[in-house]
């Protein structure tokens, strides 16, 4: 189909709708009923909206009163959900402080090297088995209960770590900790993408993530101020049971996600859910949502209900469409790992003790906050500039600060045979110098690829988004504990200068990946993705899709100010 085509083709289709709606509009007989005929325009709508759903643009055939405004609810909602990104972020960046204050109170001296990996990444083992059945899991029982399962499991883990008195016991409580940070990585996301406007949908999912930061720079703040108790650091894993408790109890308020409503059959309480996010819109709008919805999902119900859990599987493997988002959404999760900023988080604390700094949990906090704030920025522009260019530009400030780092690195250690030996007395200035690199690679790191691969969910149709999610999330996890549980002797084998230097070579990487294979997202509904990957990648192809999706807004908000004037002059 070429351009011109497409287009024609949705000015036929608008102009079909808003007949369909204006029939639909039209008040009722004498009778106070509408007629059979008025009674049929709601099919009608459905048929126009299902031709909607399988052309070019589905979304904007409907414009709601006051879409571009973001109701209290749909806030309340997201900043609610976000609580399970507190925790995913409290609990990474607690570990750092706690590895360095727990001394002999887990049986040994002081632990060692492979101890402290497997402490850390034990929580990261078990986050890969939850986030492995995460997705798939609220596919059969809904967004909420899985979240439910993931606060009531962290709290048994936090609540556990903080009464271990051995080794092993304290690993076992990671893990089990772990599990629900995996089911609530990968679902919080879904969720809150289900439930958001299209214009606002990558800000809500960066608001969890800023809610990870944001959990970091509080475990930090809590590190620094136990430090110097003794059994403080069980104070510090403990606490993570209190955002856990808090969010158990508000999911009993919160609504489950319209499309798994829908998918159950369940019009009604969709329906008032599409209300409650379109705040401003008429009861007749909200009807004509519902419908093109529904229609747009109307496809993936049929093959969810109508396949198994296996076929499935098959099926997101061997569909070109599924297969590209599949290929991408586990590409990010994989760079996002692979980059080596997680190692930063666990081990910070101690990788800035080894190299002078008298205060190395409060550096760690400077790490952390730096993280956050540059996190703020992402959800300030990730819809405006989009999920593809923040990307593109961010990644060579990651590589450039690595780099600089292993650079540092290679001059601090040079009287050390190039490792780090505690006690020794380092260079005060390469010292500044790493941080500073870490300062910049973490800015970096925050402005894109610490969101954008957490937009995952909007890659996948719905008849697979579950399974979709689950294999991304599955993949985040499993390069997180390949990397951590590998830092540590990474940098006893190749040097922190070589192991630096690894780091910013898959930065490289990853960015080539990105400009090859990621298209542009931002602007799209869940169900307009995925006619993106049609034909390859979809990168000319989001970009046309995008541009005529803008074009047809502008027009359609031209005639809105023209109809408007015509009445005014009347």
């Amino acid at each position: 189909m070429s351009r011109n085509e497409s287009c024609d083709d949705v000015k036929v289709i608008t102009s079909d709708m808003k007949e369909t709606k204006a029939r639909y509009e039209a008040p009722p007989n004498r009778g106070g009923a509408h007629t059979l005929t008025e009674q049929h325009s709601y099919d009608e709508m459905e048929d126009v909206a299902q031709l909607n759903a399988n052309g070019e643009i589905s979304e904007l055939s409907v414009i709601a009163e006051g879409e571009e405004r973001t109701t209290w609810f749909v806030w309340l909602l997201v900043a609610c959900t976000s609580i399970s990104g507190l925790l995913f972020g409290y609990d990474t960046g607690v570990i750092s402080g706690a590895l360095v204050t727990i001394g002999s109170d887990l049986g040994p001296a002081a632990l060692s090297a492979g101890q402290q990996e497997l402490i850390t990444s034990g929580t990261t083992l078990g986050a890969l088995i939850g986030g492995l059945v995460a997705g798939a899991l609220s596919d059969y029982v809904g967004r909420k209960p899985v979240l439910a399962i993931a606060d009531a499991i962290f709290i048994g883990g936090a609540v556990g770590q903080a009464v271990s008195h051995t080794v092993w016991a304290m690993i076992g409580c990671r893990f089990l900790v772990g599990i629900g940070v995996g089911l609530a990585s990968c679902v919080a996301p879904l969720y809150i993408q289900e439930l958001s406007p299209t214009r606002l949908r990558g800000r809500m999912v960066v608001l969890n993530v800023v809610m990870i930061t944001g959990g970091q720079v509080v475990a930090y703040g809590i590190g620094a101020a136990f430090e110097h108790m003794r059994g403080g650091w069980r104070w510090m894993v403990g606490l993570g049971a209190v955002p856990a408790g808090t969010q158990f109890i508000v999911l009993f308020f919160l609504p489950e996600s319209p499309r798994i409503l829908i998918r159950r059959g369940n019009m009604d309480a969709a329906k008032a859910i599409l209300a409650k996010v379109y705040g401003h819109a008429t009861p007749k709008q909200v009807d004509l949502k519902l419908v093109a919805l529904r229609s747009a999902v109307r496809r993936s119900i049929e093959i969810a209900n109508s396949t198994t859990f296996l076929q499935r599987v098959v099926m997101i493997l061997q569909n070109p469409v599924n297969r590209r988002a599949l290929i991408i959404s586990c590409g990010l999760q994989a760079y996002q790992q692979l980059s080596g900023f997680n190692t930063l988080m666990y081990y910070s604390a101690t990788l800035f003790k080894e190299i002078g700094f008298d205060q190395p949990t409060a550096v760690g906090l400077i790490v952390s906050g730096t993280n956050f704030v540059f996190t703020l920025f992402a959800l300030k522009y990730i819809d405006i500039i989009g999920r593809r260019k923040i990307m593109i530009f961010s990644a060579p400030g990651m590589v450039i600060g690595l780099v600089v780092a292993s650079i540092s690195f290679y001059y601090l250690t040079k009287r050390s045979g190039g490792e780090l030996v505690e006690g020794t007395q380092y260079s005060r200035t390469w010292s500044a110098i790493v941080l500073l690199s870490m300062l910049f690679y973490v800015a970096s790191y925050a402005t894109g690829l610490g969101n954008v691969p957490w937009q995952q969910a909007e890659l996948f149709g719905l008849e697979v988004r579950g399974i979709g999610t689950s294999a991304a999330t599955f993949m985040n996890w499993a390069m997180n504990l390949l990397i951590g549980a590998t830092y540590l002797s990474l940098m006893n084998r190749i040097t922190p200068a070589g192991a630096f230097g690894f780091y910013a070579g898959l930065c490289l990487l990853g960015w080539v990946f990105c400009l090859f294979c990621f298209p542009e997202t931002a602007g799209l509904s869940l169900e307009e993705v995925q006619m993106v990957f049609q034909h390859g990648f979809g990168i000319k192809e989001s970009q046309r899709l995008r541009q005529e999706k803008k074009e047809l807004l502008q027009r359609e908000k031209a005639e809105t100010i023209h109809e408007t004037e015509k009445i005014k002059k009347v």
